[in-house]
């Protein structure tokens, strides 16, 4: 078994102490540009399924973002990007197909798309002019009609000269002049995001920002750890095949999961068998896509199985998990295969295999039986708080003067390294920087990171660790090298 290791330092090296201060500005720096992008305006996109909604979020990002495929349904929750136009910056929120009086899972896609109008400061509707104005249409016209917001109409799928005609029975709908465009070809796109910038206020209005949609889980795991048979257990339906051969799953199947009255958006990912680099074939890509599944979330269930021991394969995905920094639940599946033997055995696997991660969170459960998965959303809300928490840099530093005062770093060549200055730079995953006069062991970094999570919590998510030392600055006043005069 080899060994666990998730420190993922990077040092660095430091000359003087005006560092110190410019690092802190730096951090309040990028807190101002979090407060600013929450406070943009926001335009949320709505129209009925598969009349290009995404597609023209992508034209309007300049970038593949959102997820497009020529079937309706792919979009089902309300997704924000960060958009820019014209020297301006705004929130572009894509929404699922808006179906009035819909039941089932397209009653809560539209429900999203409701709630994402409510709390816009413009809405784009978007229309198929190939089509024309449906009775959908009519009736999403007739509640934006009702609003105060301010609305844009865009008929798209105008491809070329012949459909422009096409888009004047649309001042039917009651919400001015219709402006043609292709989201495909890009036709008449920056005339429509000048008019988008002009009926945009300067500030977002007061009311509820949390546009940015579920928190994202990643499912990983080796294969046949029951991936899959969790995923469709919390949805309730056969949303990934199921099968004993191991590797069934390929692509990442995500999924909406209403779990403990909260909707989360679940991946469920191919089982890792090798490295990524020594993969080969279909298994390299499908292990591709499950490191970038693991890098697009925010927290990841890492499904061990406790009917066998803990292997390098389990190791692997761990490494996967905190090398990429995310929040981390161990889930231990197939919980109702367990006896007392195989428990007492457990208890000493865990300890020697997951020395390296004491701080993740740990859930009994069986995908088979649905045992305790409900227990699953507390652990990811706990984490994801884990991951979102700062610590203030003074009292990090009134900490940290009291520890070292009790347990001095150990002597290095001769001298002991000081700590003359901490602060955490940064979230997701939470990173303290230390300003030492000199390295600072591996050993004793574990040993700040173990203290710091007694008295700060981060129960869930990996802490980073990184010392910048020093620099040695050259002796002033001594006497330059003479050099001897060829006879």
């Amino acid at each position: 078994m080899e060994e666990f290791d998730g420190a993922g330092e990077v040092d660095g090296s430091w000359s003087d102490e005006s560092e110190f201060a410019s690092l802190d500005a730096a951090i309040e720096a990028g807190e101002a540009a979090e407060e600013a992008q929450l406070s943009q305006p926001v335009l949320a996109v709505v129209g009925r399924p598969n009349v290009g909604k995404s597609t023209l979020v992508n034209r309007i990002l300049g970038r593949r973002e959102a997820v497009v495929q020529d079937v309706p349904g792919v979009t089902r929750d309300r997704i924000a990007y960060d958009a820019f136009w014209g020297g301006r910056r705004f929130t572009l929120v894509d929404t699922g197909g808006w179906e009035p009086g819909a039941s089932g899972l397209q009653a809560s896609i539209t429900a999203q798309a409701e709630m994402a109008m409510s709390t816009a400061d413009a809405v784009l509707l978007v229309v198929d002019a190939s089509v024309g104005a449906t009775t959908t249409d009519e009736a999403v016209a007739r509640v934006l009609r009702r609003s105060k917001t301010p609305v844009l109409l865009a008929a798209n799928k105008v491809d070329d000269e012949r459909l422009l005609a096409d888009t004047a029975s649309l001042w039917s709908l009651g919400l001015g002049e219709p402006y043609p465009v292709s989201a495909l070809h890009g036709r008449n796109s920056g005339d429509l995001l000048d008019a988008i910038i002009k009926a945009l206020p300067d500030a977002p209005r007061d009311g509820d920002r949390a546009v940015a949609g579920p928190r994202r889980v990643a499912l990983v795991g080796k294969p046949n750890v029951g991936k899959s048979s969790l995923l469709n257990k919390l949805t309730g339906e056969q949303r990934s095949v199921v099968d004993s051969v191991a590797g069934t799953t390929v692509d990442p199947v995500d999924s909406l999961v209403e779990l403990d009255g909260q909707t989360w958006r679940f991946v469920d990912t191919a089982g890792l068998r090798k490295r990524v680099n020594s993969a080969n074939g279909a298994e390299y890509y499908a292990s591709l896509r499950t490191k970038t599944a693991i890098d697009a979330a925010e927290v990841a269930i890492v499904l061990l199985d406790s009917s066998e021991p803990l292997s390098e394969q389990d190791l692997r995905v761990l490494t996967m998990v905190v090398e990429a920094g995310r929040a981390c639940v161990l889930a231990f599946n197939k919980w109702d295969l367990v006896d007392e033997d195989r428990r007492h055995q457990m208890v000493r696997e865990l300890e020697r295999g997951l020395v390296r991660v004491p701080w993740a969170d740990k859930v009994n459960i069986s995908a088979l039986t649905g045992r305790s998965v409900r227990k699953l959303a507390p652990a990811l809300r706990t984490a994801l708080a884990s991951w979102d928490q700062r610590v203030p840099t003074g009292l990090l530093n009134a900490w940290l003067s009291d520890l070292i005062a009790a347990t001095p770093p150990p002597v290095r060549g001769g001298k002991q390294p000081k700590v003359l200055f901490a602060t955490q730079a940064g979230i997701r995953p939470p990173t303290l920087v230390l300003f030492t006069t000199g390295f600072l062991e591996a050993g004793y970094r574990r040993f700040i990171e173990r203290k710091f999570r007694e008295r700060f919590g981060f129960e869930g998510s990996p802490v980073r660790i990184n010392v910048r030392v020093r620099e040695k600055k050259p002796r002033t006043g001594s006497k330059p090298t003479k050099v001897a005069k060829k006879k």
